[in-house]
């Protein structure tokens, strides 16, 4: 990729000894969830491409009957690369009112290592693992 704003995110990595959540932190996390939701979005068109050129090549019943069940298969990931789309635009909201990087269920930090590895936590680790015990 030689997207520019690509280049910034992968050159810059937030330090625990600068302020957390300082104005280029939260650009860095801005951007590499606008990326990432981009790249989102144009997988979902490229799916819909491809779905429309390949259904009406095929004739025959097996054949057809194949590419359906890859096309069930393609909408269930995009379905859930929809839901992945929502998350993303929520961090991106939360980020907008000064929220990101705090855990909503205690208000500790979430640590850097946490955020690079899953821009769209919300819980510190401590909670995340409380709440999935809960689950169980």
């Amino acid at each position: 990729m030689s997207n520019p704003d690509f280049q910034d995110i992968k050159n810059y990595k937030p330090s625990k000894n600068e302020e957390f959540m300082n104005p280029k932190q939260l650009s860095h996390f801005k951007k590499k969830l606008t990326i990432w939701r981009n790249q989102l979005v144009n997988d979902a068109k490229s799916t819909i491409n491809h779905i429309q050129e390949d259904s009406n090549k095929v004739a025959d019943i097996i054949d057809r009957a194949t590419l359906e069940e890859e096309f069930a298969l393609e909408f269930r990931t995009r379905d859930r690369e929809r839901k992945l789309i929502n998350k993303i635009d929520k961090t991106l909201h939360e980020i907008e009112l000064g929220n990101y990087g705090y855990c909503k269920t205690c208000g500790a930090i979430i640590s850097l290592l946490r955020l690079e590895a899953r821009p769209t936590a919300s819980e510190c680790i401590d909670c995340k693992t409380i709440a999935e015990k809960k689950e169980i």
